[in-house]
Formats: C-alpha cells, sequence, structure tokens
C-alpha cells in the first residue's frame, strides 16, 4: 500500500497534530478541560474512555467542526480556527455513526466522496485496494442493507480516497462484531506502515494494546498518556486475579476485606488490588484463599496478577483529583 503525492503538500512533522490547554463547554457542561497532547508522525494514537469523556468533542474541533473556547490545536501545522480550508482537504474523517448515504451503492458513496475531493477512485486505487478488495463484491449494494463490518470497511475507503495526511477515527469499531474489529485493526496497521499518521477514539480498552500510544480520557481530562505497556507498569497496588465461586459473593467478600482498594469484575476473574505497596501479591493471594474460604466460599481461588491499562484506568477513576480554582 503506497500513499505518494503526486504534489508532495504533506509536511515533514514531527508532531502533526498539537493541542494546547484546549477547553470546551456546552453551558454548564464542561466538555474538555485544560487538554493538552500531540500525536506522533505515523503512529496510531488511540484516545481511551467511556462515553461522555470528551472524544468526541476533540475529535470535532481537531477535524474543524467545532471551534475551542480556549487553548489552541494544531493540526499540519496549521491551526484548526484560522486554517481550517486548508486543513479540510488533508483530514480523513470517521465520524462515530455511519454517516455516508444509505440509499447511494457502495461505489456511489464512494464516487460522490471522491469527486468532493476532486479526485477519482481510480486515482486512489492503491490507497483503498486492501480495504475495497473486502466490499467490491457488493459494489452495486446500497449502503443501507451492508453488514455493520461492512459498512465500517466503506466508511474507512472514503474517508481514504483522497489520500489524506492524517486520519481521525471516532469510535469506528463501536456496534460491531468482534472478527470485524479485529479485521479493522489489522487494516489500521497496514495504513501505519504506509506512513499514515492515525488517530483513533474507543471506549473498548483491550483496543490500547493496538496502540503505539494511547491517552486514558474521563470527564475532560487526559488522566495518563504514554505507551499501553508503560501505562500498565505504572500500576500503583498488588493486583490479584480471583476466579470461581459466587461471582457476586466472592466481589462483595473482596471488598470487605481489610486491605482492600478496591475489586472490580475483570472478564471471567475479580480484579483486586491491595492497599498494602509493595507487599508480595501471591502472598495477599493466599490470605485472600483463606478470607474467602472462611466465608463458605472454598471454590474460589486467587493468584497474583499483572495489571494492564484497564487496571491502571480504574485506578486513576477511583482517585479523588484536585478542585480548579474557583
Amino acid at each position: 500500500m503506497t500513499r505518494g503525492r503526486a504534489d508532495a503538500r504533506a509536511p515533514n512533522l514531527d508532531e502533526p497534530v498539537v493541542v494546547r490547554d484546549v477547553v470546551k463547554r456546552f453551558g454548564d457542561t464542561v466538555a474538555l478541560d485544560g487538554v493538552s497532547m500531540a500525536v506522533r508522525r505515523a503512529e496510531i494514537f488511540g484516545f481511551i474512555g467511556p462515553d461522555g469523556a470528551g472524544k468526541t468533542t476533540l475529535f470535532r474541533i481537531l477535524t474543524t467542526l467545532l471551534v475551542p473556547d480556549a487553548g489552541e490545536a494544531r493540526v499540519l501545522g496549521m491551526d484548526v480556527v484560522r486554517d481550517l480550508w486548508q486543513i479540510r482537504p488533508r483530514l480523513g474523517y470517521m465520524p462515530g455513526r455511519f454517516s455516508l448515504y444509505p440509499d447511494l451503492s457502495v461505489i456511489e458513496n464512494l464516487t460522490f466522496f471522491a469527486s468532493v475531493f476532486g479526485t477519482t477512485v481510480d486515482a486512489a486505487r492503491d490507497v483503498i485496494a486492501p480495504i475495497y478488495s473486502q466490499i467490491e463484491r457488493f459494489h452495486d449494494r446500497r449502503a443501507a442493507a451492508l453488514s455493520g463490518g461492512m459498512k465500517q470497511k466503506l466508511a474507512l475507503c472514503c474517508a481514504l480516497v483522497h489520500r489524506p495526511d492524517v486520519l481521525f477515527l471516532d469510535e469506528p469499531t463501536t456496534g460491531v462484531d468482534a472478527v470485524s474489529r479485529r479485521e479493522f485493526w489489522e487494516l489500521l496497521g497496514q495504513l501505519k506502515a504506509s506512513g499514515l499518521t492515525i488517530v483513533v477514539s474507543t471506549p473498548y480498552m483491550d483496543e490500547a494494546g493496538r496502540c503505539d500510544r494511547v491517552a486514558l480520557v474521563q470527564r475532560g481530562r487526559i488522566l495518563e498518556l504514554d505507551a499501553p505497556g508503560v501505562i500498565g507498569s505504572r500500576y500503583r497496588h498488588p493486583l490479584v486475579a480471583v476466579r470461581g465461586g459466587d461471582r457476586q459473593r466472592v466481589l462483595t467478600a473482596l471488598r470487605e476485606f481489610p486491605h482492600a482498594v478496591s475489586a472490580f469484575p475483570f472478564g471471567e476473574t475479580i480484579h483486586y488490588a491491595d492497599a498494602r505497596s509493595g507487599s508480595d501479591p501471591a502472598a495477599i493471594a493466599r490470605e485472600l484463599d483463606v478470607w474467602l474460604a472462611q466465608r463458605g466460599l472454598d471454590g474460589a481461588r486467587a493468584e497474583a496478577a499483572q495489571a494492564g491499562i484497564e487496571d491502571v484506568f480504574m485506578d486513576l477513576m477511583e482517585t479523588p483529583r484536585p478542585q480548579a480554582a474557583a
């Protein structure tokens, strides 16, 4: 997959997306509260957080669809407010909701979006080929009749057809099946390898590991920003995973343990965090086995666990943040 441009418009920027102290309010609601970050060239940068965290608001500012109330955002070296008409042709944007024309066919949608940017589908064939090849047999099918995964791939083709310098994807895998999610991330990996800078948001913590770096976002603030593995290594507490037993009773018993910081369901296990920093998680697991057995929960078994990005996020969510001065 190649991304060469005849006019070589792409600048040689090490940080094609830069945000400094951006604030956005909607009435009394603060959607973004002093957000600062930068995206490196040819990386996949992920914003990870729940609905309402501010991800879509930030994406709409970066794609020149909203104006920040304070702060500055620059894309490809240009200001998103002052230089919006220069920025827009150089961005690819796939919003969270399917936004193509449902009554147009696959090829009609693709042709239309190419024409908006003064190009053709054939001119972008090398860029979209790995994706379009998976939906080309449905070229005459109405977009409304496509499956969730096929709609997702069509939307990605339309976002790429004009060879953008930066691609913004707002929760692109929400509402699609696990296989389609995996295939989509594999396609993003190919696009990154071609030199494309990709900024993606997702509520799924398991997708964080697909990114080069991530920002954990909640209530309009960035709680942490780094490579996923580095963020996971910053977890502050001994961590234990507990399997088996009556899940609700086990969860209650763990939260009642004298040294408990938190206990949350985590896939098929419950992750328990202990307040005794520096203690051996294996020793804590043995204590928990005894504690649970004393409460008639013999079927539950505890073992030391490795913290991941979701554990860090939950810990940061529980940590009180300093209040801004009035």
